[in-house]
């Protein structure tokens, strides 16, 4: 019995068996400044939040499902004016290499959404995600902007954000070890 259960559920994980999607942003500084393994490929990242990813998820383990069977990515599937949306929208701010990043997140998670979104439809929905919830901009107007001195609590973060777009994010940060400190890295809806 216990076999079973164990092989119906690493069968319903492998086939993307999900209740909800988590979208999530990321401010590309943060993700450039806190790395360990290597810097950024660019000098000057964007000073725009961009899209990390469109993961399915379910209740009892939101970082699953992953890697599930599925159409592998095919490039050619991003047609022209798809790929520069996504450059703006979707960039890849660690390598500069944006299809190798959209083939990892469509191999990785884009795969456990086929039974809703193809993946054509998965980048098209993300993108107009992005339009949609433009934190960077939501940000902004409440003067939340990039400062060298100045701090913002998890509420001044969170109450535009709510504000506008009437859900609340889960918010991450990452912590600089060279100043101690606590940064903004990512919005989760």
């Amino acid at each position: 019995l216990v076999l079973g259960f164990a092989f119906f559920f690493c069968y319903v994980m492998s086939s993307g068996s999900y209740g909800y999607f988590q979208f999530v942003q990321q401010w590309p500084p943060t993700n450039c400044r806190v790395r360990i393994k290597r810097p950024c490929s660019k000098p000057r990242p964007l000073q725009n939040f961009t899209i990390h990813g469109l993961w399915p998820s379910n209740y009892s383990n939101p970082t699953k499902p992953s890697n599930c069977n599925g159409a592998k990515y095919e490039d050619r599937k991003v047609y022209p004016k798809l790929r520069s949306k996504l450059k703006r929208s979707w960039p890849d701010v660690e390598s500069g290499n944006d299809t190798r990043f959209w083939e990892g997140e469509w191999n990785k998670h884009g795969r456990c959404s086929e039974q809703t979104l193809n993946q054509m439809q998965y980048f098209e929905v993300s993108h107009d995600m992005w339009l949609s919830y433009n934190i960077t901009e939501i940000l902004r107007n409440a003067s939340i902007v990039p400062h060298p001195t100045q701090t913002w609590t998890y509420s001044d973060i969170v109450s535009p954000i709510k504000a506008a777009t009437k859900r609340t994010p889960l918010i991450r940060c990452k912590i600089d070890t060279a100043t101690n400190t606590e940064l903004l890295h990512e919005v989760v809806f």
